[in-house]
Formats: structure tokens, C-alpha cells, sequence
């Protein structure tokens, strides 16, 4: 999948990498030295949004060297070794149908929430496959999708005067040496940690765990984050 090449070496691509969340992610890896690609329906916007983000994680970097560059999302998917997918949930089946092809052979990390809103506050859409993450493997049999990143708050990830966070990453996935690899790329951000939390048929409870979170938020002005102890 990454010929062996350790996580440092990869090139990490984000798909939806103009959002909160997909920015967020590309700022805190840049500033911790890894090389970025931020993607977007529209390569413009993607390419703006990504000087943007180069000079925010330069300025928290510490002495690494930081690479974020912006393009379509067809072109970040060809071009990365490994790929973030963080786009809304409505558009989530129609991007990774159309990216099949270049996302073969490589190792896709699912952070998509499929998450509602009404006025009694969020709830977790219905998936048909069962979870955003075993819909994205539907979608791309050629790749090896895990499920990681969800519960990151987009504010903590986007404010770099906060030089570490606090949590961990939960990743599911089928494949060992994928999940070892998505939990060594959550360890680049400072303060986090890569937890593995089961199978890819375990991304509902991953994903609905979220919902539970934004209620946590709203009630006490927060934004809040998982630990897990005694691991």
C-alpha cells in the first residue's frame, strides 16, 4: 500500500480539505511536518484555502518543514499516497463513486460523520450500508478503508496557539497494517494518540459516538474529545 515507507515519508491527502474538518486535519499535520494536499470540488478554492493553511501551520511549526498544496479532489486522490476523506456526508457516496480509480491500491481513512440536525439538536442519519466507513469500502473494493478522526473537534484542530490536544484517535479497520499506519499518522498530532477500537463493521458505534459529543458541546460550551484509559 505505501511500499513500506514509514508515515513521515507519505504524502496525505484530504478530500473535502476546504471544510472545517479536513482543514483542521491538514493544518495540524503540516505543522507537524507533514506533507498535504488539500482537496476540493473546485481546485481554485482549494489551492486558496491551502496557502492559507501553509502559513497558519508554518508559523506553529516549530523549525518543520511544512508542504500544503491545493487541487481538485481527483487530483489530490491520484497524487497522494494516503487519503483523508472529510467531506459531508451528503456528498460522500457520488465523491468516492467517482474516485475509485485513482484511489486503488491505497489506504483510505474515513471521518465522515452521517450526522442530522432538527430541533431537538443532532441524530444520526441512516446508512444503508450500515456506517459511512463500510459505504466508502462498498464504493472503493480496491482500497483499504479504515475509519478514524471522528471525534476531533474542527475548532481545537484549526486553533494552533493550543500547541497539543487532548484525546485519542479511534480507528477501525480490517487490515493490520493499515490501522497501524492511520494510528501512527494520528500520533503526529501532538497530544493524540491512535487507538485500535475493532473492525470495519465497527464504524457505526465509531461514528455515532459524535452525535453524543455535539450534545456534550451544546450543553456545556465545550469541544470535547475521547480518551481511553488504561491503555
Amino acid at each position: 500500500m505505501t511500499d513500506g515507507r514509514s508515515v513521515e515519508e507519505l504524502v496525505v491527502g484530504v478530500l473535502g480539505g476546504t471544510g472545517p474538518q479536513g482543514r483542521g486535519l491538514g493544518m495540524r499535520l503540516a505543522a507537524a511536518g507533514q506533507r498535504v494536499l488539500l482537496g476540493s470540488r473546485e481546485a481554485g478554492r482549494a489551492e486558496e484555502i491551502a496557502a492559507e493553511v501553509a502559513d497558519r501551520a508554518l508559523a506553529a511549526a516549530a523549525g518543520a518543514e511544512v508542504s500544503v498544496r491545493g487541487g481538485s479532489n481527483a487530483d489530490v486522490a491520484g497524487a497522494a499516497d494516503l487519503v483523508i476523506v472529510a467531506v459531508p456526508y451528503a456528498g460522500h457516496a457520488a465523491t468516492l463513486a467517482d474516485l475509485a480509480s485513482p484511489l486503488a491500491g491505497k489506504v483510505v481513512v474515513d471521518c465522515v460523520v452521517p450526522m442530522g440536525f432538527d430541533e431537538l439538536g443532532a441524530y444520526l442519519l441512516d446508512v444503508p450500508e450500515g456506517s459511512v466507513a463500510l459505504q466508502a469500502a462498498a464504493l472503493l473494493p480496491d482500497s483499504t478503508v479504515v475509519g478514524a478522526f471522528h471525534h476531533l473537534s474542527a475548532v481545537l484542530l484549526q486553533d494552533l496557539s493550543r500547541p497539543t490536544l487532548d484525546g485519542d484517535v479511534m480507528v477501525v479497520g480490517d487490515d493490520r497494517a493499515a490501522t497501524d499506519l492511520v494510528q501512527a499518522l494520528a500520533g503526529r498530532l501532538p497530544g493524540m494518540r491512535g487507538i485500535y477500537a475493532g473492525r470495519l463493521r465497527n464504524a457505526a458505534q465509531v461514528e455515532a459516538l459524535t452525535i453524543n459529543l455535539v450534545s456534550v458541546n451544546r450543553r456545556y460550551k465545550a469541544h470535547a474529545g475521547i480518551r481511553v484509559t488504561d491503555v
